[in-house]
C-alpha cells in the first residue's frame, strides 16, 4: 500500500478547525470618503480604499476582485505578547495566534501579484521562529528571500535580562527570481557619497573604484595588464579578471581604469556617483537609515498629539525603504493591520496606489485625520521633505458590510434585513463566484463569469411561465444562473439556465453572523460538532415556533416550491 505524501509543516493545537468565511460586500461612506479639492498633478491617485472592520472579513471580501493583483503586502500584526493570555498556557496561546496567523496570510498570499509580487511581515523574538515555519508552509520556502534586522532602538534598553534593539522583517515573493530582476536599489545615503571622490580630477566628477578581479577561472579572462609605470599584473591564484580583453581596452580609452596614485597599483574600475542608481538592499537595516520607535512616536505626537497615544507606531522611513525596494509609482500596496495610518500616509506620499484595513478605533482616531492631512499636503513630519510630497489624490472609505443571512425571532434564517436588491445581487456574485456588473438594459444580468455566462438574483417566486420567458431571452449561446426564493418545474427543460433556491445555494457555504475574526482567544474557530441523531418524529415538527395566537410569518425560504 502507498505511503501517505508528507510534508514538512508545523502542527499545533486547533490547526484543523477552519473558519468558512463569508466573503461580504463593502460598502462606501461617502461622507468619510477624502479627496483633494483640486488636481495637484497627472499623477494623482484617488482610487485608494479605506476598510473599516474586521481585516479576515475584509481580506475575504476584496479576493475576488484583487486577487494576483497586489504588488506589494506589508503587515505589521500583534506580536502575541501574552498579554490577553494570561488565564491561558502557553501552548494554547501559541496554537491561538497561530491560527488566527496561518487564515490572514493564505488569502494574503493569494492577493499577490503572481509575477513578483512580495509580502512583508514585521515580528519580533517571541514568535519569529514559529512564524517562519508558518510562511514556508503558506508560501512554499522556496518563495522566501529574506529576514532583514531592524534596529528600533539605539538607546540602552535596561528593563530586560539582555536589551531588546530589534525586530525581524520577513520577506517572501511569489517569483523570487523574478523579484530580483524587478526590485529596486535603494538610493544612496549622505553617509555613502562620502565614498566619492575625485583625486585625478576627471572632468566627469567624483567617482569610487571597485575591483576587476573575480574568483574563478576562465581563460580569455586570465590577460596580463601593463601598469602607466610598467608594471605588470596578473590576477592571483583562484581568480580571474572580470571582464574579457577588449572590454578592458573600452575602459582604458575611456579613462575608467584606476592604478592608484602612483600608477603602480592593481587596476580597479572607476565607478562614477552621476551613473550611481543605489545600492543592492543589504538584511541590516541601521536606525540612522530607517527610523527607530523614537521617531515614530515623535511623527504620531506631530500628527495627533501627545494626548492621543498609539503603542507600537512604526516610522515612515522603514516603510518608505520597503515601499521603495518592492514597488514603483502606481504600483498597489496593501496594510490589512493599518494601525496608526503609516502604510497607506507612505504609500501615498510616493505615489503608490493603497488598500488599508483597520478593525479598531485607530481607523477613525489615526489613520482618516492622518490620510486628511496627507492629501492635503498638512503633514510636515516623516517622509515628506525627502519626497517633496505637496498633497493630493484621495481614497475611498468603506465599511464591511453586515452578515447576509441572520436568524429571525425563531431561529430560523432569514435574508438580513439591511440588505436592498443592489446588495443582495452584489453578495449572491461574490458568493457565487461572479463579478458584479449589473446591466443598465438587460434586468435580468446582475452578474457576469464570462462574456456569455450571467447570473441573476431575485427574491420573486419564479413561474414555468416566468423561466419560460427568461429562457428564451437568455438565448443557446448564453447561459444563466437563477438565485431565487422558490420555483416549480422542472429546471432540466431549460439547458441554458441554472436554477438554484437561495437556501440550498448558500446556507452550508458560510459561518453566517460571525462579525469578529479579530486575534482575541474567544474568536477562534469552534471544533465542529458531532451531528445529533433526529428523533423519531422530527420530520412531524414544524420548522417555526408560533407565538400566543399569532402564525408565524413566512421567510424568504419559505415561499413554496419543491426544489
Amino acid at each position: 500500500m502507498a505511503k501517505k505524501k508528507t510534508k514538512l509543516e508545523l502542527t499545533w493545537i486547533g490547526k484543523e478547525n477552519r473558519p468558512k468565511l463569508e466573503p461580504r460586500i463593502l460598502i462606501e461612506d461617502t461622507e468619510k470618503s477624502y479627496h483633494a479639492a483640486q488636481r495637484h498633478s497627472e499623477n494623482d491617485i484617488f482610487d485608494n480604499q479605506l476598510i473599516f472592520g474586521d481585516n479576515l472579513l475584509a481580506l475575504k471580501a476584496l479576493e475576488q476582485e484583487f486577487t494576483g493583483k497586489i504588488n506589494c503586502i506589508y503587515i505589521d500584526p500583534p506580536y502575541n505578547t501574552g498579554a490577553a493570555w494570561e488565564h491561558y498556557d502557553d501552548g494554547v496561546e501559541h496554537s491561538l495566534w497561530l491560527s488566527l496567523m496561518r487564515e490572514r496570510l493564505e488569502v494574503l498570499w493569494r492577493l499577490l501579484d503572481k509575477k513578483a509580487g512580495s509580502l512583508w511581515v514585521s515580528i519580533d523574538d517571541r514568535e519569529m521562529a514559529y512564524l517562519r515555519v508558518l510562511l514556508d508552509e503558506v508560501c512554499g520556502r522556496g518563495c522566501f528571500v529574506a529576514t532583514n534586522v531592524w534596529q528600533k532602538r539605539y538607546s540602552r534598553e535596561n528593563r530586560e535580562a539582555i536589551g531588546d534593539t530589534h525586530e525581524y522583517i520577513y520577506v517572501y515573493a511569489t517569483n523570487p527570481i523574478k523579484f530580483k530582476e524587478l526590485r529596486n536599489l535603494i538610493p544612496l545615503q549622505a553617509k555613502q557619497t562620502k565614498q566619492y571622490s575625485n583625486p585625478d580630477h576627471d572632468p566627469r566628477g567624483q567617482w569610487q573604484s571597485v575591483s576587476l578581479l573575480a574568483q574563478g577561472y576562465r581563460p580569455n579572462q586570465m590577460y596580463e595588464i601593463t601598469a602607466p609605470n610598467g608594471r605588470i599584473h596578473t590576477p592571483p591564484a583562484g581568480n580571474c579578471w572580470k571582464i574579457i580583453r577588449s572590454e578592458y581596452d573600452k575602459l582604458i580609452v575611456d579613462n575608467r581604469v584606476y592604478f592608484g596614485r602612483k600608477g603602480d597599483g592593481v587596476p580597479r574600475r572607476k565607478h562614477f556617483l552621476v551613473d550611481a542608481k543605489g545600492v543592492v538592499p543589504w538584511t541590516w537595516w541601521p536606525h540612522e537609515d530607517v527610523g527607530h520607535t523614537g521617531e515614530a512616536k515623535n511623527e504620531a505626537n506631530t500628527l495627533f498629539g501627545a494626548d492621543v497615544s498609539f503603542e507600537t507606531p512604526k516610522p515612515e522611513r522603514l516603510i518608505k525603504r520597503i515601499v521603495e525596494i518592492a514597488t514603483g509609482p502606481g504600483d498597489l500596496v496593501l496594510d490589512s493591520f493599518l494601525g496608526s495610518g503609516t502604510t497607506a500616509a507612505v504609500a501615498h506620499k510616493m505615489g503608490r496606489r493603497w488598500i488599508g484595513i483597520e478593525l479598531g478605533e485607530h481607523c477613525h482616531t489615526h489613520c482618516l485625520p492622518r490620510l486628511q492631512k496627507v492629501i492635503g499636503g498638512e503633514d510636515p513630519g516623516g517622509i515628506t521633505k525627502a519626497v517633496n510630497w505637496k498633497g493630493g489624490g484621495g481614497f475611498r472609505y468603506y465599511r464591511l458590510g453586515p452578515s447576509l443571512i441572520i436568524e429571525d425571532e425563531w431561529g430560523n434564517p432569514v435574508i438580513n434585513s439591511e440588505f436592498n436588491a443592489a446588495m443582495l445581487a452584489e453578495a449572491m456574485c461574490k458568493l457565487e463566484g461572479f463579478e458584479y456588473a449589473p446591466s443598465e438594459d438587460i434586468y435580468w444580468i446582475h452578474g457576469k463569469s464570462t462574456e456569455t455566462d450571467f447570473l441573476y438574483v431575485t427574491t420573486q417566486f419564479m413561474s414555468k411561465e416566468m423561466l419560460t420567458r427568461m429562457s428564451d431571452e437568455v438565448g443557446p449561446e448564453r447561459s444563466l444562473l437563477i438565485c431565487c426564493s422558490a420555483f416549480r418545474c422542472d429546471p432540466g427543460q431549460f439547458p441554458n439556465l441554472t436554477i438554484q433556491k437561495i437556501p440550498k445555494a448558500v446556507l452550508k457555504k458560510c459561518e453566517w453572523g460571525h462579525d469578529d475574526y479579530s486575534l482575541e482567544i474567544e474568536n477562534l474557530p469552534k471544533a465542529p460538532l458531532e451531528p445529533e441523531e433526529p428523533a423519531e418524529d422530527e420530520h412531524t415538527k414544524p420548522r417555526r415556533k408560533y407565538g400566543k395566537g399569532n402564525p408565524a410569518q413566512a421567510s424568504l425560504f419559505d415561499k413554496g416550491g419543491d426544489q
